[in-house]
């Protein structure tokens, strides 16, 4: 996931579900999950069935409700700092 990504989605209070590959997605995405905690991690790759067992979480189950209320306190935390004088 790339930086630009992560603030876009943060900013319009989208949960995330990553899959980092290379480089400093490894280190975003560790951000995100573990610190932030707005975006759940597909824990065994694109494995068939993974994919909608994260969405599901992400959408019905409680873990999803507690990511998406995060979300929602970050969104204005970047609206502060998108504010003049801002940082």
């Amino acid at each position: 996931m790339a930086g630009n990504s992560t603030l876009e989605s943060i900013c319009e209070g989208v949960p995330m579900i990553g899959m980092p590959c290379s480089a400093d997605q490894m280190m975003n995405a560790r951000s995100v999950s573990n610190v932030w905690k707005v975006e759940l991690q597909l824990e065994h790759g694109a494995e068939r069935n993974e994919i909608p067992k994260t969405i599901r979480k992400l959408m019905v189950e409680k873990q999803g409700e507690d990511i998406k209320d995060r979300t929602l306190k970050l969104i204005e935390k970047a609206t502060l700092c998108f504010k003049e004088a801002g940082s």
